[in-house]
């Protein structure tokens, strides 16, 4: 396959949230991949264009809340999924649809961001800044749901609900800077699996891992997820699977 000429459009995720749904079904995957393969035979570059713009339009927001949540750096990030939409538009042809396509692209798109990570030996962001995209994670990581931001919960000025916001936040911030200071590929698997909702079959397709240690690397995860919130003097973390 011929990639395109045109480099993917910079990525620009929406403002309000880092992890928009894509609202893609598996069926509109495949769509996307045929019409993809399709305008390859034809022979106008902009049907070849056009059908890539289309695929990496309905995933950017996603591919990109993958690259958020393992480097915590909104430029960064941005650079990181630029990086694997090329990746994406280079391997397609490798694509055989064993897995759902979003499941291949999040492959691809953790393995960027893992590369980057062991390359520049980031084992701790020195950001401890929590974005409202920040909140989202934590609150997934540690079963909280969204956690209450902004305008939820309760009448604006009770103090009740003021101190419950401020508890909430500080306990934002140290589940942040905890799931900064474990391994890259414990971050990565509890973003795939508390993030992004993934079942343990698509994990080990993302990973390229066996089904049979993806339950045994989430707890291990966990554990080290919760050992470093008490080292920062947090109180027990709740992170246990629950199946």
């Amino acid at each position: 396959m011929t990639p395109p000429r045109n480099q993917p459009k910079p990525v620009q995720p929406s403002a309000a949230r880092a992890e928009p749904e894509v609202g893609s079904d598996e069926a509109e995957e495949i769509r996307l991949v045929e019409a993809v393969r399709a305008a390859q035979r034809l022979p106008s570059p902009a049907a070849r264009a056009r059908a890539w713009e289309e695929l990496l339009l309905a995933f950017q927001d996603r591919l990109y809340g993958v690259c958020f949540r393992m480097v915590r750096d909104p430029e960064r990030a941005r650079d990181l999924t630029q990086d694997a939409m090329v990746k994406v538009i280079q391997g397609l042809d490798s694509y055989d649809g064993r897995a759902r396509l979003s499941t291949w692209m999040i492959r691809v798109t953790m393995n960027v961001c893992l590369s980057h990570l062991r390359k520049e030996k980031l084992r701790r962001h020195a950001s401890l800044d929590v974005s409202e995209e920040g909140g989202t994670w934590a609150g997934a990581i540690t079963g909280s749901g969204d956690g209450g931001g902004p305008g939820t919960g309760g009448r604006a000025g009770r103090e009740p609900d003021m101190l419950g916001r401020v508890e909430r936040e500080e306990a934002r911030r140290m589940v942040l800077q905890a799931m900064d200071m474990i391994d890259p590929d414990q971050r990565a698997i509890l973003t795939l699996r508390d993030v992004q909702d993934l079942d343990y079959r698509d994990i080990a397709e993302a990973l390229d891992i066996p089904l049979g240690t993806v339950k045994s690397r989430i707890f291990r995860a966990r554990e080290a997820l919760r050992g470093a919130i008490e080292s920062l003097g947090g109180g027990q973390g709740r992170s246990d699977e629950s199946e």
